[in-house]
């Protein structure tokens, strides 16, 4: 039987939830009156609570701040019609925040720690989850070391943090994007598969300079030849084919999304073709060329479906067709939707009523 935590909770005195206007929200902007904190010292994970939002004091040794020991997740939860609120595949990004926290030498959080804190957090803050079309409250679970000492080791000392906010859609219109043949987001080996900070700091760089040339994103190539895709900037990245669905499969360079998963879920259920597979950047340029390219879209958690509108290469843009109404990226975007909101059967049991 799971043990039930006693999780005390500091109501804030100063709520900002009337200064909420829905309309004008900027994705992580805006956050949500309270959070959950955990400390992790002596071996073991400390008494968890839930304070109101606000600064943390660190000393200016901290050994995240000097050796990057910082993890993070992103997941969401929704309001239905009716004002219930539930979490989409919360033990999913669980698992990958403990992969990561393997992977960069930190302690694991256990599902009653992550569970109970999660619920009652959302519960305090219930007000703040939207539900007007296209909004929903983001959740940031993040974990970064504590020590204040200079010395290359994994820090004794943790804490584990989870904050929200109000948004709504991350890309308002179609992406345009190109093929990235210098610079490199993970090697095979190294930690791409982890949602570890340096990843983001490290890719900043060439992302600016794709902006700079009026791209919105990168799409990411091996680090050995520069010849097999990735992902998109921060997402997984997806192509309709000849009427397959075909996507770069995860690797210890490529993040296993868990939109990612829930999307192939979802086109195999419909009787789609599914590959998961090295997928090159000639053999997408040739589909453009020969007119089988159907659609490109990224997904993830931030923007759930991003379709691509156009994609460069050494110099030149190539467009793709406009999606219609019945293609796979926006009847599979529908379909996320409906299950989340409660108005489609959750077949795969992935969503957490609050």
């Amino acid at each position: 039987m799971a043990l039930t935590l006693d999780i005390p909770t500091q109501r804030t005195t100063a709520s900002t939830l009337p200064q909420l206007d829905l309309s004008r929200l900027e994705f992580g902007q805006t956050f949500s009156d309270h959070m959950l904190v955990v400390d992790y010292h002596d071996g073991s994970w400390q008494q968890p609570r839930i304070v109101p939002y606000g600064p943390f004091e660190v000393s200016p040794a901290n050994s995240a701040l000097h050796y990057g020991q910082a993890i993070f997740e992103g997941m969401k939860a929704y309001k239905n019609s009716e004002g219930a609120i539930t979490l989409f595949r919360p033990l999913d990004n669980l698992r990958r925040l403990n992969l990561s926290a393997e992977r960069m030498c930190m302690p694991a959080v256990p599902e009653e720690l992550f569970m109970q804190g999660l619920l009652q957090l959302i519960r305090v803050d219930a007000e703040w989850v939207p539900n007007a079309p296209g909004t929903s409250l983001y959740i940031r679970p993040f974990m970064f070391a504590t020590d204040g000492m200079l010395g290359v080791r994994p820090s004794s000392t943790y804490r584990f943090v989870i904050i929200t906010c109000p948004v709504a859609a991350f890309f308002n219109k179609p992406l345009r994007v190109r093929f990235e043949e210098k610079y490199v987001r993970s090697a095979e080996g190294g930690a791409g598969f982890a949602k570890n900070a340096g990843n983001y700091g490290a890719a900043m760089y060439p992302t600016k300079l794709a902006q700079q040339d009026g791209y919105n994103q990168l799409l990411w190539t091996d680090a050995s030849e520069h010849r097999f895709i990735e992902e998109s900037g921060t997402m997984n990245v997806m192509f309709v084919v000849d009427g397959r669905l075909i996507t770069p499969a995860v690797s210890s360079s490529i993040l296993d999304g868990i939109t990612r998963k829930s999307v192939l879920q979802l086109a195999r259920d419909w009787g789609m073709t599914v590959e998961e597979r090295k997928v090159s950047s000639v053999e997408i340029l040739e589909a453009q060329a020969n007119g089988t390219l159907q659609e490109a879209f990224g997904v993830g958690t931030a923007v759930t479906i991003a379709p691509i509108a156009v994609i460069g290469y050494r110099g030149q843009d190539f467009e793709l067709l406009p999606l219609s109404d019945d293609s796979f990226a926006r009847r599979v975007s529908a379909a996320l939707t409906d299950i989340r909101v409660g108005s489609a059967p959750d077949e795969h049991n992935w969503m957490v009523s609050i």
